[in-house]
């Protein structure tokens, strides 16, 4: 949560904000929708930090004031006790005035010091700070808890032609080989960061293996054209562009990369001649997001060849589907399968990709969804 969800009004930092008085007070008896009392006690933290290690030094950059610190103060208070940590505790109450920090930094000696400022803030609000960031620790282990053990060790992706053929070589150490079309995907075996996949970092690894002398802009254009090959259909193209145009926004490479065309999860078994080796049964995802949060999320687009089957095309050559029980049967149980493994699942009907507001539906979509396994920062 940003501390600009606080204010009404404002550009960024420098500009005139307003404080949402209401919102701030209604903070006291719960947080806003969408959000946890562990998002909002960072911001506040955070807001309260910046504002009046700003007012002790350069006297810049403040967006409260004298009215309205003690609203946000008091907020504060409730978030942090509702969460069972200690509140801070504050010798003023407001920036200026008998009450406020300017009296209290002359009164202990710290006229001639910015930094004895800065520390006597630190000293305030650096225990609040750190046991949040020790919640968020907790916070970020549930989490991953719930999500799929063992550590990702292969990514292969973004098949361009010919579906690769992919085999085990060690049963022991989950050592996979590409044996046929290896040349039409990709493969992904850099460390995966343990906050997830971002756009800047595939480009950075895409750059490193493939386009050496490119600059970001120009890798990140070649590696999105190369990716957006690899789809199948007019609906999963439509997912791709949606959500890369994001890559263009203001900070939009430090986003989770959307992957398409996964080859991650494999049935192996060993072949009749008894060597440790087999091939293996290819369950591909559409996409693929690995979020800061430590989730992993899985977007699937059906369309009508995932529970049915063409009937011969009638006298004017029109082609009608019949539905296959089997076939939802078995796509509803790989469903529950990964859902057990951990992944979250998203799935859209290829046909309400295609009416006139699919666009618009991704849009909303995927701002929900980045909101929901954002990573927290102080």
């Amino acid at each position: 949560m940003d501390v600009e969800a606080f204010f009404s009004s404002g550009d960024g930092w420098s500009g005139p904000w307003v404080l949402d008085v209401g919102l701030v007070e209604s903070l006291r008896f719960g947080p806003p929708a969408g959000r946890t009392d562990l998002d909002v006690a960072i911001a506040l933290t955070r807001l309260l930090y910046d504002d009046f290690v700003a007012h002790g030094t350069n006297g810049q950059g403040r967006h409260l004031d004298d009215e309205n610190v003690p609203v946000v103060m008091k907020a504060h208070r409730a978030v942090l006790e509702r969460l069972a940590l200690e509140p801070a505790s504050w010798p003023f109450r407001t920036f200026d005035g008998p009450r406020g920090f300017g009296t209290y930094w002359r009164d202990n000696g710290m006229s001639g010091s910015w930094k004895a400022r800065r520390d006597c803030i630190e000293q305030i609000l650096g225990p609040t700070r750190d046991a949040l960031e020790d919640l968020q620790e907790l916070e970020y282990e549930r989490r991953f808890t719930k999500g799929p053990s063992g550590s990702f060790k292969n990514l292969i992706f973004a098949a361009d032609g010919a579906k690769p053929q992919i085999v085990l070589r060690d049963a022991v150490n989950n050592d996979v080989e590409i044996v046929r079309h290896a040349d039409t995907c990709l493969v992904f075996t850099d460390p995966l960061p343990p906050h997830g996949l971002t756009w800047r970092q595939m480009v950075a690894w895409w750059t490193k293996n493939h386009e050496a002398d490119a600059d970001e802009r120009t890798a990140a254009s070649t590696l999105y054209r190369r990716l957006y090959r690899s789809l199948d259909s007019v609906p999963e193209q439509l997912v791709m562009r949606t959500y890369c145009a994001r890559y263009a926004e203001k900070g939009g490479f430090e986003l989770p990369a959307l992957i398409p065309q996964v080859y991650l999860h494999y049935d192996p078994y060993t072949r009749q001649s008894g060597k440790q080796s087999g091939a293996l049964h290819r369950q591909r995802m559409d996409f693929l997001l690995l979020a800061p949060d430590r989730s992993r999320i899985v977007l699937e687009v059906d369309g009508v060849q995932h529970y049915g089957r063409p009937n011969p095309p009638d006298e004017k050559g029109r082609v009608t589907w019949t539905a296959v029980p089997r076939l939802y049967s078995e796509m509803v149980a790989e469903d529950r399968r990964l859902r057990l493994a951990g992944y979250e699942i998203y799935r859209f009907g290829g046909w309400e990709l295609t009416e006139p507001n699919g666009e618009h539906l991704l849009e909303n979509f995927f701002t929900e969804l980045l909101t929901r396994h954002q990573k927290p920062t102080l």
